[in-house]
């Protein structure tokens, strides 16, 4: 479990240097996200049968860094979109 955390942070820091452009989100809200991609990489995986949700294997992490990237751009949308409807 504490891998599969220590994963999921690694991953969202790598959505992170993957996504091009200025970036809103803070560090916390990236790491969360990158634990979420995490899940669905493994979801995915699993579903593919290449290994168990909580096991770590390149395709799992593939599509974890792929969902991570585009979470972290669907929440910066998210976020600029309130950020101008409150101007």
């Amino acid at each position: 479990m504490i891998g599969f955390i220590v994963a999921g942070l690694v991953i969202g820091a790598l959505a992170r240097l993957i996504k091009p452009g200025k970036q809103s989100l803070g560090i916390l809200a990236t790491l969360l996200l990158g634990l979420v991609g995490s899940v669905i990489g493994g979801t995915i995986a699993n579903l593919l049968g290449t290994g168990d949700i909580w096991e770590l294997n390149v395709l799992g992490f593939v599509v974890a860094v792929i969902a991570s990237v585009l979470l972290i751009g669907v929440a910066e949308g998210i976020a600029s979109s309130r950020h101008k409807t409150a101007h």
